[in-house]
């Protein structure tokens, strides 16, 4: 239920940015536009786009838009391709200044064809209760215009005018004894049929998701590994099918790393791949987290500031802990991990030279430690150079 409520209070919060945006002097900057159409976005990127309930607008958006390229048409072509992540790296103002400097308008034949925006058929019967002002002149007032459609307990911005629909109830048949046809079989002798899609073997989604939830439990066989990893290759859509979400990635990397990387891996092109990462940097340090990230960091260029917050989550979680065998062990995996990735050039430790540079000295010490310190400094010279 908290779902549905949480859904549904979604809802209620597009509804109201929806009722500032078809009222153009409510919202007169684009930046603030812009900010609107985000949030309608980021309220259902979790779901696919068709099942957005503001798609509509947006498609009367492309379409009132026909000539020009607005802000607005310009965030609709950023949120609706395979780059939308992109969007999360710009402020408002940087989209309207892109849209000035963007001369062609851009190719929405994609939504077309896949059928990703579709208007429905069914117009709602009722009509708003807001009508703009023509004549008035709404400057230094509109904060307080928002506060008085959008709150209270029905708020204007909620309620429609709709016409009162007459359902008359429908008189009852009156059935006369003649109208009935009584089918009698002709042979008394009867034989069994057996339903061939009863004894069918399961889905390969059904046996994807039992093998999953025992995934999170405990580590699987491998051939049961290669079984989940050839399907998720065979068909990458799949993972959103199999009961798989953020919340549970955690006990996956744990339990089954291989697993988990082929699912980060062909997420790479998905809106929630965000979300993933931020979960694996958040997670607590262990080898595993650290396998998948070493791997991932091989096979896919992940934004800077999470490896930059790995690395340094995993230098804090070293000072701070407290068994000593604990900690020799965790510092060797560390500078083991950020040995390779400098190696295989992987990443830039430029900006967090120093932050790895103090962390070597104080466990130099430890053989890794000091191999790793020797490292930097070959790598300092080299620059210099």
């Amino acid at each position: 239920s908290s779902g549905i409520n949480a859904e549904y209070g979604h809802f209620k919060v597009g509804m109201v940015l929806l009722t500032l945006l078809q009222n153009g002097d409510l919202l007169e900057h684009p930046q603030e536009r812009i900010a609107a159409l985000y949030l309608l976005f980021e309220m259902y990127r979790s779901e696919s786009f068709t099942v957005n309930p503001f798609a509509p607008f947006f498609h009367s958006l492309i379409l009132e838009d026909s000539e020009r390229v607005s802000a607005e048409v310009y965030f609709i072509s950023l949120i609706t391709s395979p780059s939308a992540r992109e969007i999360y790296k710009m402020s408002p103002c940087q989209i309207v200044r892109a849209a000035k400097d963007c001369k062609t308008r851009p190719d929405f034949r994609h939504l077309k064809s896949s059928g990703a925006v579709k208007v429905s058929a069914k117009v709602s019967s009722g009509i708003s209760v807001i009508l703009p002002d023509m004549e008035g002149d709404t400057k230094g007032s509109t904060g307080a215009i928002i506060d008085n459609l959008v709150s209270g307990s029905d708020p204007p911005s909620l309620s429609s005018l709709e016409p009162v629909i007459m359902r008359p109830v429908p008189p009852l048949h009156q059935d006369k004894f003649e109208e009935l046809l009584w089918v009698n079989p002709n042979s008394s002798e009867y034989t069994f049929e057996w339903e061939p899609l009863v004894i069918e073997t399961t889905s390969v989604e059904l046996e994807l998701r039992k093998l999953l939830s025992k995934a999170f439990k405990g580590a699987l066989p491998q051939s049961q590994q290669n079984f989940i990893r050839e399907e998720i290759i065979k068909d990458p859509k799949l993972i959103y099918h199999i009961g798989l979400t953020a919340g549970k990635f955690p006990a996956l990397v744990e339990n089954n790393c291989k697993v988990a990387l082929e699912v980060l891996l062909h997420l790479s092109q998905s809106n929630q791949l965000t979300e993933y990462f931020t979960v694996l940097v958040n997670m607590e340090l262990s080898v595993h987290s650290m396998e998948v990230m070493n791997e991932l960091l091989g096979r896919v260029v992940l934004p800077p500031e999470y490896i930059h917050l790995y690395i340094t989550k995993c230098i804090t979680h070293c000072h701070h802990c407290q068994d000593r065998l604990l900690q020799h062990r965790f510092v060797r995996l560390v500078c083991v991990f950020l040995s390779s990735l400098i190696r295989h050039n992987t990443v830039d430790l430029k900006e967090l030279f120093v932050e790895v540079q103090a962390f070597c000295i104080n466990f130099s010490r430890i053989k890794e430690a000091a191999g790793l310190f020797r490292l930097l400094k070959q790598m300092d010279c080299e620059s210099a150079s």
